[in-house]
C-alpha cells in the first residue's frame, strides 16, 4: 500500500474515492493544483455524503445493522439502525426544507452527545446546507459563530446533562441570539428538560417536524468542493475562525483513514471512538467515517467519570468495543484514577485501541497498553487536526512498529517533512511540522478570510507547503514524534 501511494499519490488517492464510496456523477479530473493553495480534488463529481452514510447500506440490505449503541448520561440506552436513521434524517432534511433552508445555507448545530446530533448533521448533508456544530461554548462564544457563519437556522436541546445537573442551554442562548439577523428557524429537541419557553413564528420542536415531515428525501447530489460543514476553532482575536471543508475530499478522507488506521470491519467489528462531535475527531470518527463504512458504533453522553470512574469500560462491556479510540488527555485522566476501575470490567473484547487529539507521551501509551489492551491489542498513535480532516500520521497496525508515544509514520498519499526556520528539510532530528503535497480532506480555506488561509498555513515556505504549527522529530527509521507548538504560527491562527 505504500509503495502504490508512493508510486502516484494522485492515483492512490483517486483509487480509494472510486472504490470506498458511491458517486453521483463520476469525476475525471482528481487533484487540480494550479492555483496553490486553492487546490480542489474530485472538482467535476458530484456525490452525496448523506447516501452514502445511509442509503447505500440500506438499499444493499444492511438496513437492521445498528449504527448507534446510544447510552445517555444516566444509563439510558438506545440502539439506532441504519433504516431508523435514514427516516429520521430524510424527514428532517425535508422539514428544513419546508423552513427556507437551501443548498449553501448554514445551520447551526448546539446539542449534546445525542443521536438527534447526527441526524442533524446527516439532514444537512442531504441538502447541502454546510453545518456549523457551535456545541460545547459559552453562549456568547455560540452566538458569535452563529453571527460570522451567517446561519440561517439552528438545531437545539432544551436541556444538557452534565455529572447530574441539566444546563437550561435553549433558554441561555435565547438571550443571545435575539438579534442574529437571518437566523429564522430555531429547531428545539427535547433532550432530558421540563420544556422550555418557545418564540412563536421562530421555534419549531424536532419531534413535531419529524412527525409531520414528508418521509421520502432523495438526496441531492453535490459538486465535490460544495462545503460539507464549517468548524470554528479558537482564536486569540475576537473574530472567530471558521475552518471549511469539502464534500467530497473530506469524505474520501476519513473513509479511507477510518478503514485503514483502525482496520475496521464492519461485519463484526464495534467501534467507539470516545471524541465530543464538536470537535474534528467527532466528526471524522464518530459520525462519517465510520458511517460511511458501514460501522456500528458507540456513542455516550456523558463524561468519563459519571455515575463512575469506570463507566467507559462498563460501555466497552456492555457493548462488547473491539475498537476504542479517545484522547491522550482522557487516558492521563484515567491513569491519575487508577487501574482498579478498568480492572472492575471485561474488557476481553477489545481488539485495537487508538489515540488521537494530541500526542501521547510514552508513559501514557505504555499504560494504555498493558491496562486497557491487555497487553495484546495494537495501540494506534496518530496525529491529525481540525484543519486536515483526517488522520495524516499513524502507526498502522501490522504494517508499522509501534513505538510507545510516538505519532508513527506518514500514510499512505501524505507527504509529510520537518523543515528548519529557512525552511530546509530536516532528515533525522526536529524542526517544523509540514505536509509538503496536497491530500483530499484538507481545509479549502476560512470562512470569509481567503487572505488569512494563505497567511496562516502557507505563506512562510510557499504556496505548496503547508505548515501545521506543530514541532516533531523523525527518528531513523521514519517515525514523528510531535514534540509541542510552534507560538509563531499559532499566534496567527
Amino acid at each position: 500500500m505504500y509503495e502504490q501511494a508512493a508510486a502516484d499519490p494522485t492515483a492512490w488517492w483517486a483509487a480509494q474515492a472510486r472504490e470506498r464510496l458511491h458517486w453521483a456523477t463520476t469525476f475525471s479530473s482528481v487533484l487540480d493544483d494550479s492555483n496553490p493553495p486553492f487546490y480542489t480534488w474530485f472538482a467535476d463529481g458530484t456525490i452525496n455524503v448523506s447516501y452514502n452514510c445511509l442509503d447505500r447500506h440500506v438499499l444493499s440490505g444492511r438496513g437492521n445493522r445498528v449504527a448507534y449503541h446510544w447510552r445517555g448520561e444516566e444509563g439510558e440506552e438506545r440502539d439506532l439502525t441504519y433504516a431508523e436513521l435514514f427516516s429520521d434524517v430524510q424527514r428532517l432534511a425535508n422539514a428544513l426544507g419546508a423552513h427556507g433552508i437551501r443548498k449553501g445555507d448554514v445551520v447551526g448545530i448546539c446539542l449534546p452527545m445525542i443521536p438527534e446530533l447526527v441526524v442533524a448533521m446527516l439532514a444537512c448533508a442531504r441538502i447541502g446546507a454546510p453545518h456549523a456544530v457551535v456545541s460545547g461554548c459559552a453562549p456568547g462564544a455560540v452566538r458569535e459563530q452563529l453571527k460570522a457563519s451567517r446561519a440561517k437556522a439552528l438545531i437545539i436541546a432544551d436541556v444538557a446533562r452534565r455529572k447530574g445537573t441539566l444546563v437550561p442551554v435553549k433558554h441561555q442562548m435565547d438571550e443571545v441570539i435575539s438579534d442574529l439577523p437571518g437566523l429564522d428557524t430555531v429547531v428545539v429537541v427535547r433532550s432530558a428538560g421540563p420544556g422550555c419557553l418557545m418564540r412563536p413564528g421562530r421555534d419549531v420542536w424536532f419531534d413535531d417536524l419529524i412527525v409531520s415531515a414528508d418521509p421520502v428525501c432523495p438526496a441531492e447530489p453535490m459538486e465535490a468542493e460544495h462545503p460539507l460543514f464549517l468548524l470554528y476553532s479558537s482564536s486569540s482575536t475576537a473574530r472567530p475562525v471558521g475552518i471549511v471543508h469539502s464534500t467530497g475530499g473530506y469524505l474520501v478522507g476519513v473513509t479511507a483513514t477510518t478503514a485503514i488506521v483502525f482496520d475496521t470491519d464492519a461485519e463484526h467489528d464495534v467501534f467507539w471512538c470516545a471524541a465530543d462531535v464538536g470537535r474534528i475527531t467527532g466528526h471524522s470518527y464518530t459520525v462519517y467515517g465510520p458511517l460511511a463504512n458501514g460501522c456500528t458504533s458507540v456513542m455516550f453522553e456523558g463524561a468519563p467519570d459519571y455515575p463512575d470512574k469506570d463507566i467507559w469500560w462498563e460501555i466497552v462491556e456492555r457493548y462488547g468495543v473491539t475498537v476504542f479510540c479517545t484522547t491522550p488527555t482522557a487516558i492521563r485522566s484515567c491513569m491519575m484514577w487508577g487501574k482498579e476501575y478498568p480492572a472492575r470490567r471485561d474488557l476481553s473484547s477489545l481488539r485495537l485501541i487508538g489515540s488521537a487529539g494530541e500526542p501521547i507521551n510514552s508513559k501514557a501509551w505504555l499504560w494504555y497498553h498493558a491496562v486497557i489492551g491487555g497487553g495484546r491489542c495494537p495501540v494506534v498513535g496518530t496525529w491529525g487536526q481540525a484543519e486536515t480532516g483526517a488522520i495524516m500520521i499513524a502507526t498502522l497496525p501490522g504494517l508499522t512498529t509501534a513505538k510507545p508515544g510516538s505519532a508513527g509514520r506518514p500514510l499512505p498519499g501524505v507527504s509529510a517533512t520537518l523543515v528548519d526556520e529557512s525552511g530546509d528539510e530536516v532528515e533525522q532530528g526536529s524542526g517544523l511540522l509540514t505536509l509538503t503535497r496536497p491530500w483530499p480532506s484538507m481545509l479549502r480555506t476560512l470562512a470569509g478570510e481567503s487572505d488569512r488561509y494563505v497567511r496562516t498555513y502557507f505563506a512562510r515556505f510557499g504556496p505548496r507547503t503547508y505548515v501545521s504549527g506543530d514541532r516533531a522529530k523523525r527518528d531513523e527509521d521514519g517515525h514523528f514524534w510531535i514534540t509541542g507548538v510552534d507560538s509563531r504560527i499559532k499566534e496567527v491562527t
